[in-house]
């Protein structure tokens, strides 16, 4: 389906940047795309500050601003950009935004006439590293994919996988944004307390069944106030853009904790996004028709509209890779263990959006959603290992001989995701991992 109400010339798949690396096939960051993170060079003492890719660059926001070359709105978005995170420009709203993607859009388009002076804000990827893009303050995990919900609900219940409320309203809850951290940042096995099926009390040590969760992350640009919901054809106003998500999980630990209140000391332990954050106007093109099976409950009015139904899928491929400390010796590539699609979600990012808020909860710049482990309709599209490896059942072989379950120390989580699709030019979100460490 064609997009032509979001549709602008900086989606045209013609466009091509005098960055030449931005050209090359199937680079994540061509001049269609032109995502946000925060960075600043390897080991410099230099402060972290915003920046837009483009190609293997990084455009460095403050140092175009001090170039005073954008008027007006550009101008105004590029001063909000003058910080180390992204949640002032972030707050300004859908007018700021665009203003800005469509200056950036024509500055860095072959035959350019800023390009000379442009190329002095140019800082290779290679040479940076990055903070998290915004300071999150509020995150809320939703549980969107129903064929994750199914898999696990047939785990514990077989009979009923799939508890009443599930189809009638986008399940979530409230987790900890502290200890969310940027792609890289390796991070320790948690410790808690779990329960053998057969133990008579509970045990205190290292996380055993240590899982990943592959997810979609959704920035929240633009608040509401305290008892104004925002209706489910207004969320595109608020929604920023997105990242990759990976919700790491301690199901041992999860599985004694959960009843009555859900996640706890299972989630808080560590969480990991993907640097750059893909704005909602690049992913325009790869919005789709998003659809619910007529013999299931329909959405509730606010949940409902014509405008979600036409555009509120996104066509987004996910992937999900592992390098074992093995592989990483012997210098073998990461093999893939998982792809699925977003666009397979139960609820959309705008339902998410009316039904957070309409109960009068206010969302603030930078509150980030997951989306829930998105597990597409064949076990080959498992989002989690908890489903790949059948809650520990059934080991995974790997092409090195290698066998898991669960994660071991040293194993490294990579995910990565992409947007593509005939007629327009396809965008990527870079990736996002992580590495297992030993406990203490």
């Amino acid at each position: 389906m064609t997009t032509p109400n979001l549709l602008n010339e900086t989606h045209d798949p013609k466009l091509t940047s005098w960055v030449s690396s931005a050209n090359i096939e199937h680079s994540d960051f061509p001049i269609q795309n032109l995502p946000f993170a925060s960075f600043k060079r390897k080991g410099s003492s230099e402060e972290f500050r915003v920046g837009v890719a483009i190609g293997e660059q990084i455009v460095d926001l403050k140092a175009l601003h001090a170039l005073g070359l954008f008027t007006d709105d550009a101008q105004d978005a590029l001063a909000a950009c003058c910080k180390a995170q992204l949640n002032d420009f972030m707050a300004m709203g859908k007018r700021y935004w665009s203003a800005l993607r469509l200056a950036l859009s024509q500055a860095l388009a072959q035959g350019s006439s800023m390009q000379a002076d442009i190329t002095s804000c140019l800082v290779a990827q290679s040479d940076v590293e990055y903070a998290l893009p915004c300071q999150i303050g509020d995150y809320t995990d939703f549980y969107t994919s129903i064929h994750h919900a199914t898999s696990v609900g047939s785990k514990f219940r077989p009979d009923n996988p799939l508890l009443p409320n599930y189809k009638w309203v986008p399940i979530g809850y409230h987790g900890r944004a502290s200890s969310i951290e940027v792609s890289g940042r390796d991070f320790k096995r948690p410790k808690g307390q779990t329960k053998a099926p057969t133990a008579t009390e509970p045990s205190f040590g290292p996380c055993k069944r240590l899982d990943y969760e592959l997810e979609v992350g959704i920035f929240i640009g633009k608040g509401n106030d305290l008892g104004a919901p925002i209706s489910i054809d207004d969320a595109d106003d608020h929604v920023f853009g997105v990242c990759l998500f990976n919700d790491w999980s301690a199901r041992d630990i999860q599985g004694w904790e959960y009843q009555p209140l859900g996640p706890f000391l299972s989630k808080s332990f560590a969480s990991t996004i993907s640097p750059w954050i893909v704005t909602s106007e690049a992913l325009a093109p790869f919005r789709e028709q998003w659809t619910r099976e007529a013999s299931d409950p329909q959405p509730l009015p606010y949940l409902e509209s014509s405008h979600n139904r036409a555009l509120g899928a996104l066509n987004m491929q996910l992937q999900v890779l592992l390098e074992t400390a093995a592989m990483r010796d012997a210098k073998q590539a990461p093999v893939q263990l998982s792809q699925s699609n977003f666009k397979d979600s139960y609820w959309t990012i705008a339902q998410m959006v009316a039904h957070h808020t309409v109960n009068g909860c206010n969302l603030r710049a930078g509150d980030m959603f997951g989306s829930g482990t998105q597990s597409g309709p064949n076990p080959e599209e498992a989002g989690s290992l908890l489903e790949l490896s059948n809650a520990g059942a059934e080991p995974i072989t790997l092409p090195n001989g290698e066998t898991r379950t669960f994660l071991v120390d040293g194993d490294c989580v990579i995910m990565k995701a992409w947007c593509q699709k005939p007629g327009a030019v396809r965008i990527g979100f870079g990736e996002v991992n992580a590495t297992v460490l030993a406990a203490d």
